[in-house]
C-alpha cells in the first residue's frame, strides 16, 4: 500500500477567480475517494489537473510516482477516466467505439471488451448507434471505457448524472465490484448518499479549499 496520487500546493485561477488556493491531497492504493461541492467549485477541473488534461497554475501532481506534466508523462499510465462527455463516434455502436479506443493502446483483445460490456450491463451484440443510446447507456459505456484495460486508477466525474433509480443501483453495483477488486477510485457526485455508501473518504471543495466532508459541510450543501 502507498500513495498513488499526490497533489502538492495546487493553485488554479479562471478569469481572475481563484478556484483553488492551496490544495493538497494524497490517495492511497485501493482507496475509494468521493468529492462534493457546489456547481463551479472546480471538481471537474481538479480531475483534469490530476490526469494532465490541464495544468495547474502552481503546484505539483504525482501519479504512481511520476510527476504529471513532464515529458512523456502528460497523461498518466494505468488511469481510466470519465470526465464530461466522452468523444464517441455517435453513428457507431458502443462495441465498435470501444474497439476503436482499445486500438490506441492495443493492450486488450475483443474478448476483454465484451467481458467489460457485460460487466456494466451492455450487450456487445447490440448494433444500436451511440447517438440513440439513453443517458444511462452512455454512462455505462463511459464506465466501460474507463475500466476495460484493467486500469488500476479510475476517475469518474458524475457517473450518476441524470440517471433513473434502476440505473443508479446498477452503477452502484458495478462500482462496488471494482472496489472489491482493489481498484483506486475517485468520483464526484451531487448525490452524497451514493458517496456515503461507497467511499472510504469524502472531500468537499469549499471556497478554494479541500476539506473533509463532515456533518457541518453536509448541512451547508444538502440540507
Amino acid at each position: 500500500m502507498g500513495s498513488v496520487i499526490k497533489l502538492r500546493n495546487i493553485e488554479k485561477k479562471f478569469q481572475n477567480r481563484e478556484l483553488y488556493c492551496c490544495v493538497n491531497l494524497e490517495v492511497e492504493q485501493g482507496e475509494f475517494v468521493g468529492f462534493v461541492g457546489a456547481n463551479g467549485a472546480g471538481k471537474s477541473v481538479l480531475f483534469q489537473i490530476m490526469t494532465g488534461l490541464i495544468p495547474p497554475d502552481r503546484g505539483e501532481v504525482y501519479v504512481n510516482g511520476k510527476k504529471i506534466g513532464e515529458k512523456n508523462a502528460d497523461f498518466p499510465e494505468g488511469v481510466g477516466i470519465l470526465i464530461n462527455n466522452p468523444g464517441y463516434i455517435e453513428y457507431y455502436s458502443g462495441y465498435k467505439n470501444l474497439q476503436l479506443l482499445a486500438g490506441i493502446q492495443n493492450v486488450i483483445d475483443n474478448e476483454q471488451i465484451k467481458k467489460t460490456m457485460e460487466l456494466v450491463g451492455l450487450d456487445f451484440n447490440d448494433k444500436t448507434p451511440v447517438k440513440k443510446y439513453s443517458m444511462g447507456m452512455k454512462q455505462k459505456l463511459g464506465i466501460a471505457q474507463a475500466i476495460m484495460e484493467n486500469q488500476e486508477i479510475i476517475i469518474l466525474d458524475e457517473p450518476y448524472n441524470a440517471l433513473d433509480y434502476k440505473t443508479n443501483r446498477e452503477i452502484t453495483e458495478i462500482l462496488s465490484k471494482l472496489k472489491e477488486e482493489g481498484r483506486t477510485i475517485l468520483m464526484t457526485s451531487h448525490q452524497h448518499n451514493y458517496l456515503d455508501r461507497l467511499c472510504d473518504t469524502i472531500y468537499c471543495l469549499d471556497h478554494g479549499n479541500l476539506v473533509e466532508f463532515d456533518d457541518e459541510i453536509k448541512m451547508k450543501y444538502f440540507d
